[in-house]
């Protein structure tokens, strides 16, 4: 391969990864809010609650990360607290997945409620976006929003 070509290339990938990387940020809705962790995760517990529906699943990714970091050569502090909560609604996924058998992907949902390590007053909610491609997929998108929105008023 010519030096030329080589160059392209490595152009390209730049560009792709660039391009991926802001694609990456429209699928992640990211919020914040002043106050304790644990105050912030409460109401996004009782906000999901509200809508009827029960976590399966929290995800302590906080303290994984710290716990292995050392054992990978990894010390920086990435999170202050960080965890996932994980749930579904029967209705919702129901409907998504007669729509299209792939939609399983997009079940169950999580919900990132995190601070980081030089800002612990400021607590982080993070969730994916599903495309907008069908109402079933939009719908989910609505709860999400509806149940960060609640938690966060």
């Amino acid at each position: 391969m010519s030096l030329r070509k080589f160059s392209a290339l490595c152009v390209l990938l730049v560009a792709g990864f660039g391009a991926a990387a802001a694609a990456s940020a429209q699928q992640v809705s990211l919020r914040s809010v002043k106050g304790e962790f644990d105050d912030v995760k409460e109401r996004m517990v009782l906000a999901i609650e509200n809508h009827g529906l029960v976590i399966n699943y929290t995800a302590y990714v906080g303290n994984m990360l710290e716990r292995t970091g050392k054992d990978i050569g990894h010390e920086q502090r990435i999170y202050g607290k960080a965890e996932v909560l994980e749930f579904c609604s029967a209705g919702v996924s129901r409907a998504t997945m007669e729509a299209d058998p792939r939609n399983i992907a997009y079940c169950p949902y999580t919900i990132a409620v995190y601070t980081l390590p030089h800002e612990a007053q400021k607590v982080y909610i993070a969730y994916r976006k599903p495309p907008q491609s069908t109402q079933p997929l939009r719908e989910i998108g609505r709860l999400l929003d509806s149940i960060v929105r609640e938690a966060l008023k």
